[in-house]
Order: C-alpha cells, then structure tokens, then sequence
C-alpha cells in the first residue's frame, strides 16, 4: 500500500493494533457471585477421611501438620503409601486414589505438608529437608518403618529428597509429573523475593483460572473448585499470610534443586505423568528415569499435568501394578546419603 497516497491507512494500522493489544484485557473473566472468601486452612472444603495432625517445634512457632491415615478395605496387605501434594494442591485432591489403594489392602496416608492445606502456614524458611523430616517424624509417630512415597508435581520433589536422605524407608519412590527437573540456577539468576510475593498479592480471577486450565487436555467442571477455593483465598482477610507463603515455597524450586539427589535414589522408581504436560516434559522426564539407578518411566497419552485426576483408570492401573511389585531390599552395604 503507498501510504503517500492513502495516509488514513497509518493511522487504521495503529488503531488495529491497539485494538488487538487491548483484546486480553476486554476477554478477561470475572469470578462469579457466589465465589466468596474461603479459608486458607480449608476448615470450609471436606475432607473424604478424618484429619489429624502431628504437633512440633518449628524455627521456635508451635505448628501442626494435618494427615489422613486411612485403613485398608478388606484384608490388609501390609504396605503403607504415603501421597504427597503438589503446590497448588491439598491432601483432598488425592481422594480417588486414596479409595483405590485402600481397596487394594495398603494403609494410606496422606499429608498437608506444613504452609499447605489445614496444616499451619507459619512464615519461617521452606526446604525440602525440613518438609522430608516433617514426614519422617510423622511415619516414626505412628511406628510405621518404611513406606511408598508417592509425589504430584512439586510433592515429587519432596519424594526425591526423602528417598534419597531415608532409602532404609522407601520401599518404592512415584513422582507424579514432577517439577524441579532441571536446576534452575544454571538458566537464570535468583529474583528479588519480593518479587513473587507481590505477585501473589496481585493474582486475578482470570490468571487463577488460566493457570488451573493449563493443568489439564480436557477440562472438566469437577476441577472447577480448585478455581473457586483459589479466588476464595484472595478474598480472604488471611490472604497476606497466605500470599508470603506461597512466596517462600516457590523459592524450593530455585535453591533447592533435586537432579543431583536422583543418582543416588536407592529404591525402585516410577516417573510417572500426563505426555502433555509441556513440550519438554517427555523428555525431561526420561531424564529423570534414566539417572535413577532403577528407574522406570510411564507417559500416559493425552493427558496433561494431573493423571490421577484426569485419567484415573489408566493412572492407578500403572500405580497399583508398580507398588505391588517387590522392592529392591535395603542393605547397610549401600550406605547413606
């Protein structure tokens, strides 16, 4: 176009691209009205067994971490499975499974690890050591000497460090689409903190919503309330002690990187997840299979980042066959970390 002979056209062009900029902003979604404040302690969503908590001392605040321990259906086979949460997720989340694997005869135990779900949210430093001795402490509670760690997204994280400080007690290690699978101080340098704390405190509606819609290939209204109690929580007057939090613990994924302790992972593994979960999750995952002395790796077709919930049938068929495999037996021989 001779933009001599038509100088209308210049000015068209710059509406038409302002016109195009401001489209995300018109298109954003509002929560709707009955999408209230909720609790950031979850007092207000139920829980499928009864909760109970494990009372201690941490960095000098009185804290408690909440858990369910469900009984097997039937007879039991004598294995205990402990379910570890991701970190925008809760211990409810993983009620399908729980009812799978206690109709199989394992003991279940699933936890709230502390800053997350009905355990308390103290503002203290968050490390995958300290949340892998929270449950070391909470299975030598219960008298419970070794167990299955199974770990969703950033709860696979805490799977890798308690298999690798406590192998005499991990019978079998599950991480579930795992994150952390690459050290991220060797892509980008570490952010001012107060960075990802405002974040939090500016989080909309639509971002909430965008962020759970990414998690899966095919949506479904039963995953609306994680969006519901997510929204919930920025309405809430407790929502700054919530926010500074989620703050600390995204930090786990920079200072604390887990690739170095899979070479070291003594007990049998399952990397497990959704193929979908990001372009580069395949093969990322793979990596993690092949650097664990005996790893094994499941991608489950079409299905994005939650496979327990997105495709459960698939999911436990490969999670029941793993667990009722035989471990590899511990020896003193092999040493600890």
């Amino acid at each position: 176009m001779n933009r001599t002979r038509y100088p209308h056209a210049r000015l068209l062009g710059v509406l038409v691209v302002l016109a195009v900029m401001a489209a995300p902003a018109l298109a954003q979604r509002q929560a709707p009205a009955d999408y209230g404040p909720r609790s950031i302690n979850l007092e207000d969503l139920p829980y499928p067994h009864p909760v109970s908590y494990l009372e201690f001392a941490l960095y000098g605040q009185d804290v408690r971490m909440a858990y369910m321990d469900v009984a097997p259906v039937g007879a039991a086979n004598g294995q205990t499975v402990v379910l570890l949460h991701g970190g925008n997720f809760f211990a409810e989340y993983w009620k399908g499974t729980i009812e799978v694997l206690r109709n199989e005869g394992f003991r279940v135990i699933a936890t709230d690890r502390i800053g997350w779900g009905r355990s308390s949210k103290p503002i203290v430093p968050y490390t995958l050591n300290d949340q892998a001795v929270h449950l070391k402490m909470l299975l030598d509670e219960k008298g419970i000497a070794e167990a299955a760690i199974v770990g969703h997204s950033m709860g696979g994280m805490v799977t890798s460090r308690f298999a690798f400080q406590y192998p005499e007690m991990t019978t079998h290690a599950v991480m579930v689409n795992q994150i952390g699978l690459t050290d991220a101080r060797l892509q980008r340098r570490w952010r001012n903190p107060e960075n990802p704390y405002q974040g939090n405190q500016t989080r909309t509606y639509e971002s909430i919503r965008r962020g759970f819609e990414r998690y899966f290939i095919t949506w479904s209204d039963d995953y609306e309330y994680f969006i519901k109690l997510h929204w919930g929580w920025t309405q809430s007057g407790a929502y700054p002690q919530y926010a500074a939090m989620r703050s600390l613990t995204s930090g786990l994924l920079y200072a604390d990187p887990v690739v170095y302790d899979w070479p070291h992972i003594k007990a049998k593994t399952l990397v497990i997840g959704g193929r979908e979960d990001g372009p580069d999750y395949p093969a990322l995952a793979k990596n993690v299979a092949d650097t664990i002395p005996n790893g094994q790796l499941i991608l489950i077709d079409n299905v994005g980042h939650l496979p327990h919930l997105e495709a459960p049938e698939r999911f436990h068929t490969e999670l029941v066959r793993f667990l009722k495999s035989d471990p590899i037996p511990y020896t003193e021989e092999q040493g600890q970390p």
